[in-house]
C-alpha cells in the first residue's frame, strides 16, 4: 500500500514527465508506472548520458517484471551506444549477470564494427577520428565480458592490425612542429649548393605527396578451406617507375599462402606516388583477407 501511494504521490506531483520521476517510481517498485512514463520520453535533443540512464531504468524495470526477452532487447540497444557500459556494483547478482550474458554476446560484433568503422576513416585519411576509433575498439576488447572472444581469431587478428594502425594514425594527425626562424644570411655569402633531392620512402604520413595508383594488385587464391576470418598484411617499397622493390609480410596468415603473395607482390605495378609532380619512392601497406566461401 506504501509503495502505490508513493507512485501516486509522484504522478501526481510531477509537473511533467521525466527521466528523475521513472527513477523515483522504479525505487519505489512502480515499475509498470516507471514504463509508462520511459514510454511518454522522446529521445529527440537529449544528452547521451540521459539516453543511457532511460535505457538502463527501461531494463531494470523490465528484468524486475519478469520480461526477461525485452529487458535483453533494451540492454542490446543500451551497449551498442555505449560498449563500455556495465551497470552499478550494487544491484542483485541476478541484474549483473544479465548484463553480462547479453555484452559477451554482443560485443564482439561491436569491436568489429569499431574495426571497419575506424579502417574507413584511415583510408579517407581523417587521421584523429581513425585515432580515437581505434582507441576505443582496443579498450572495448581489454573489457571482461569481451576477453574470451578477443584472445582467439578473428578479434585476436584485429587486434594487432588495429593496434598499428592506430599508431599509424596518432604519427599522422600529430601537426609537424613550426619551422625555426631562419637566420639571416651573412653578407657577400655565395649562394648555397643546390642539395639533392631526397629519395627516402615516403609514407601516407607524408601529406604533401600523392600516394601511388594501383594498377596491377591481384592475390593468388588460397588453396585451402577457410574455416574463420584470416587477416594479413604486406608491406610493400614502390620505386619511382611504380614497380615494387621490395614486399615483407608484416602480419601472417599460413607459410605456404604469404610466400605466394610475397611472389604475387613483387609483380604488383602502380602509377608512382609523386611529389610537386615528380615520381618518388613510397611504402605500403595492403591489408589481405581472407574470408569463409557462403554455402
Amino acid at each position: 500500500m506504501t509503495a502505490v501511494l508513493l507512485a501516486l504521490a509522484l504522478l501526481a506531483g510531477a509537473a511533467d514527465d521525466s527521466l528523475a520521476t521513472a527513477r523515483e517510481l522504479y525505487a519505489s517498485a512502480a515499475y509498470e508506472d516507471a514504463l509508462a512514463v520511459l514510454n511518454r520520453l522522446t529521445q529527440a535533443n537529449r544528452p547521451v548520458e540521459e539516453v543511457r540512464d532511460a535505457q538502463e531504468t527501461r531494463a531494470l524495470c523490465l528484468l524486475a517484471l519478469g520480461r526477461d526477452a525485452e529487458a535483453q532487447r533494451s540492454i542490446e540497444a543500451l551497449v551498442a551506444g555505449d560498449p563500455l557500459f556495465r551497470p552499478a556494483s550494487d544491484l542483485s547478482p541476478r541484474v549483473r549477470a544479465a548484463f553480462s550474458d547479453v555484452r559477451r554476446r554482443v560485443l564482439p560484433g561491436l569491436i568489429q564494427q569499431q574495426y571497419l568503422q575506424a579502417k574507413a576513416a584511415f583510408d579517407r585519411k581523417e587521421f584523429d577520428t581513425a585515432a580515437t576509433g581505434f582507441a576505443h575498439m582496443l579498450e572495448a576488447m581489454s573489457d571482461p565480458d569481451a576477453l574470451a572472444a578477443s584472445n582467439q581469431p578473428p578479434l585476436s587478428d584485429l587486434r594487432t592490425l588495429a593496434a598499428g594502425f592506430r599508431d599509424l594514425a596518432v604519427t599522422a594527425a600529430t601537426p609537424p612542429p613550426p619551422p625555426l626562424p631562419a637566420a639571416p644570411p651573412p653578407a657577400a655569402a655565395p649562394p648555397p649548393a643546390p642539395t639533392p633531392r631526397e629519395t627516402r620512402p615516403y609514407t601516407l604520413e607524408d601529406r604533401d605527396v600523392v600516394p601511388p595508383v594501383v594498377l596491377k594488385q591481384d592475390l593468388p587464391p588460397f588453396r585451402g578451406t577457410v574455416v574463420v576470418p584470416k587477416v594479413g598484411l604486406i608491406e610493400v617499397l614502390i620505386n619511382e617507375q611504380g614497380e615494387v622493390e621490395s614486399a615483407i609480410v608484416r602480419q601472417r596468415i599460413t607459410a605456404p599462402y604469404d610466400n605466394l603473395a610475397l611472389s604475387a607482390a613483387r609483380e604488383w605495378r602502380y602509377k608512382p606516388a609523386t611529389l610537386n609532380g615528380q615520381p618518388v619512392k613510397f611504402r605500403k601497406a595492403v591489408q589481405v583477407t581472407l574470408t569463409p566461401e557462403k554455402r
